[in-house]
């Protein structure tokens, strides 16, 4: 459970930790925490719901909250690097686009994004978004992002058979993915 809260931390807050599963975990975390998994299940792993929405939310919210201070203090720095290998201009143009379309609601929405929920809190930084604002919207969406999405898994593991838990875990992580790319898409074909 540890590690599940840490990965979450990691994604939300620091810059490197883009590449990691943060949808997915939290609907694998939140499918083995389900009474149904373990009654219909060939595994001893059960995790604490409860622990895991608290432990959640607080890595997400403190984890955002350090990027952005990344982002406040090192953030033009660090993006005006010519693309490095882990910070491309395009995650960073990506996560703008959101804040020059949505505002500060983008703190909220870039949770259910990947990339742009990794970069969405350094880009609020460095474009001097006040703090006080930051930490609402970072809170509100980091409540609303765990919540769901551990009760995905935790509903889906109570009524997916054993044998199909993995794939619907796929399936449920990819959703946010999807949604976006056919944003992209049809972003592209209205330009």
């Amino acid at each position: 459970m540890v590690g599940v809260i840490a990965i979450i931390f990691a994604e939300t807050g620091l810059l490197i930790g883009f590449f990691l599963p943060g949808d997915s975990l939290l609907v694998a975390a939140g499918a083995f925490a389900s009474p149904g998994r373990h009654l219909v299940g060939h595994t001893n792993v059960h995790l604490n719901l409860g622990v895991l929405l608290v432990g959640c939310f607080v890595a997400a919210a403190a984890g955002a909250q350090v990027g952005y201070v990344i982002g406040l203090k090192a953030g033009p720095a660090l993006f005006n690097r010519p693309n490095s290998r882990l910070f491309k201009p395009e995650y960073v143009a990506r996560a703008q686009h959101y804040f020059d379309t949505y505002g500060n609601v983008t703190v909220v929405l870039a949770r259910f994004i990947p990339i742009v929920r990794t970069f969405a809190n350094p880009v609020a930084g460095v474009s001097q978004m006040k703090t006080r604002a930051f930490t609402l919207y970072n809170i509100g969406g980091a409540l609303v992002w765990t919540t769901l999405v551990l009760l995905l898994g935790y509903f889906i593991g109570n009524s997916v058979k054993d044998t199909y838990l993995i794939p619907a875990v796929i399936v449920a992580s990819f959703i946010p993915i999807g949604i976006e790319f056919l944003r992209q898409r049809r972003r592209a074909a209205s330009a």
